[in-house]
């Protein structure tokens, strides 16, 4: 690997690289493409428009590469094949028999061979997309890189989602192969991933073989002309591979997310640019150095796990933490108690994660060590101030670096975010750009929104890690992404710069609701709501309005509810703020004082949900298996019948 020879470690520093990368992008990207490993090296850069009448993006299009390769094989011939390559914790803590193991790059490169030789000779070819719905163990991550070595696309659904959402993305990709396990362990709970897979495949059309790897060996059922048991036949295989050579726009993989309309969308990456974006960002915002050890705790079938799991640090030729299990089994110092176990360097996780932690109780993090922390990054969401202080304060000792980061499952790596080693951070605020993203703060019409003042995040040219389209539907990526600004990317976040420059995310804003003629961002409301110093978290939806054609309705969260005495001028007190903040037009016609938001296993607030319920609380509500807390549910229902 090409090594970066200058850190950054002021603010000039930084701006003169970033100024580059927006002036001459051909010059600043073509010098960092030269950190991965080309078979044939590329002469064109950057060849890229977001006009929606001749979108297109490609990025070192003459180049070809391998990314199994570059995340594996040029570590060996550089000779470091006995180093780390992933270090797996198991769910279970055992010290009589400790499950937890580490992996060689020599290792890791037998085992990706091992099974890319398995898919091939069950007929997986160059093209060809495979479904991997697998938990947090070592072969979800061969699976990947077997594919990337042969050159298929992977699809990677995370092992949370439902029979019906696994089967829709089988469906859509057309995929002939699934793998995954005979089952997963998370805490005291044994998910049975095989039955999942078998009742997802009665809803699909397609003819499709299972290769099911072994990790709980619990009874199951099993499909003889179908099923196919990995580890009986890994054995035979051998541990040499060729690797495919691939053209860098040539598809790595495919993710999908949750679209408006309820259909997932297929988000696209391809091979050279998201590789060349994913170690750099890797190497830059996290301040790595040969030899740490990196724990990003993501899921592997979200795009932090794969950009910050698999594909940034093994392309750097880190060491990388796989974690199965869940942060507070058997207590709640696990992830600490982690760190010191195996002298974590890097630490990357999410807001929701934290305030489960911190809900706790400081002893169970200062009770541990954490001695070798020096980096603590944040993914997933906006950090609020007081939680940005706590992990800095009681986690980090107030020593290590914070790094809020922002970016999107389209954006394939981090697109703002302070940068470890120089002081960038503050509290409630993503920062500045990382290098090639161009972002711009925009009102409704497009035009720039004053400082201080929240509107539309935009990007204005693209970056190495965009995403490519969204698969089998480039009109669904137009109309998406390029539409609803001339010339813009469109995040459907909100954002805001404040009088240093710094810039905060306020949530998402393509959720635009006409109200009385007005359009009325529900994050906008939301924002507001949340400013308030009682209140906790909230959700803004539509609903069907005599008058207005659509009302407001605002499900809000108190941090301290039980002191409430009056909840009807406590609801008028909330009006009354919204109409100071934001004007009359976007006060909530009615507000529902709850105890939970419905979200899902990753924090994310199912507003779908709210929305049906808001319109008739007897609503059919669909498939509510990948929500972490249902019983907010039937409480929301019960304040709704009241």
């Amino acid at each position: 690997m090409k090594k970066q020879e200058n850190k950054i470690y002021t603010q000039e520093h930084y701006q003169e690289m970033y100024n580059l990368s927006i002036t001459d992008p051909n010059k600043f990207w073509g010098e960092a493409g030269k950190r991965l490993s080309w078979i044939k090296p590329y002469t064109k850069v950057k060849d890229t428009s977001f006009d929606l009448e001749d979108l297109h993006i490609k990025w070192f299009e003459d180049g070809t590469l391998n990314a199994c390769y570059n995340a594996v094989d040029r570590h060996i011939e550089d000779g470091h094949g006995d180093n780390i390559a992933i270090i797996w914790e198991s769910n279970f803590v055992n010290e009589e028999n400790d499950e937890s193991y580490k992996i060689t790059y020599n290792e890791l490169k037998k085992n990706v061979c091992r099974f890319a030789n398995t898919l091939k000779d069950l007929g997986v070819r160059r093209g060809d997309i495979v479904t991997i719905y697998m938990p947090m163990v070592p072969e979800t991550v061969y699976a990947m890189l077997a594919c990337a070595r042969i050159g298929a696309i992977h699809s990677v659904v995370f092992s949370g989602f439902s029979a019906e959402s696994l089967s829709k993305r089988i469906v859509d990709t057309n995929s002939k192969i699934i793998i995954t396990t005979d089952g997963s362990y998370r805490g005291d709970k044994v998910i049975d991933l095989k039955s999942i897979v078998d009742k997802a495949l009665e809803m699909t059309p397609v003819t499709n073989k299972v290769l099911v790897c072994g990790r709980t060996n619990k009874p199951m059922s099993w499909n003889g002309e179908r099923d196919i048991w990995y580890n009986s036949i890994a054995k035979y295989m051998s541990d040499e591979c060729e690797i495919e050579e691939m053209h860098a726009e040539d598809p790595l993989f495919i993710l999908y997310t949750s679209g408006s309309t309820g259909t997932p969308k297929g988000i696209m990456h391809t091979t050279g640019g998201y590789l060349v974006y994913a170690s750099m960002t890797h190497e830059y915002a996290f301040d790595y150095k040969e030899g740490d050890i990196f724990w990003c705790t993501a899921d592997i079938g979200w795009i932090t796990g794969h950009s910050y799991l698999v594909y940034g640090p093994l392309t750097n030729g880190a060491t990388t933490l796989i974690f199965e299990g869940v942060p507070n089994y058997p207590c709640c110092s696990r992830v600490w108690n982690i760190c010191d176990k195996y002298g974590v360097n890097i630490l990357y996780t999410a807001p929701t994660l934290l305030r489960i932690l911190k809900k706790e109780g400081d002893f169970f993090v200062t009770n541990t060590s954490r001695s070798s922390l020096r980096v603590l990054g944040s993914v997933g969401e906006p950090m609020q101030a007081d939680l940005w202080q706590w992990y800095n304060d009681v986690v980090g000792n107030n020593r290590c670096d914070i790094i809020d980061t922002w970016w999107q499952t389209e954006g394939g790596g981090i697109m703002i975010s302070p940068l470890a080693g120089f002081k960038q951070s503050k509290a409630g605020s993503v920062s500045f750009p990382f290098f090639g993203i161009n972002p711009y703060i925009v009102d409704n019409d497009g035009k720039p929104a004053p400082n201080g003042t929240e509107g539309n995040l935009v990007i204005k040219d693209s970056w190495p890690g965009q995403a490519r389209t969204v698969y089998k539907n480039l009109e669904r990526f137009k109309n998406g992404y390029f539409s609803t600004f001339k010339n813009f990317f469109f995040s459907g976040d909100g954002a805001y710069t404040d009088q240093d420059g710094y810039i905060h995310i306020t949530g998402r804003v393509d959720d635009i609701i006409n109200v009385s003629g007005h359009r009325v961002s529900t994050a906008g409301v939301e924002f507001a709501l949340n400013s308030n110093p009682n209140v906790a978290e909230s959700a803004v939806v539509g609903f069907p309005h005599e008058i207005k054609g659509t009302g407001l309705g605002a499900f809000v969260v108190m941090k301290s509810i039980d002191s409430i005495t009056d909840f009807k001028a406590t609801k008028n007190e909330l009006k009354s703020w919204v109409r100071k903040k934001n004007g009359p037009t976007e006060v909530p016609d009615v507000i529902y004082i709850v105890e939970d938001l419905p979200k899902t296993r990753s924090g994310k607030i199912i507003r779908r949900i709210l929305r049906k319920l808001a319109e008739d609380p007897k609503s059919e509500l669909g498939d509510l298996s990948t929500l972490s807390n249902q019983d907010s549910i039937h409480k929301i229902i019960d304040i709704l019948a009241q």
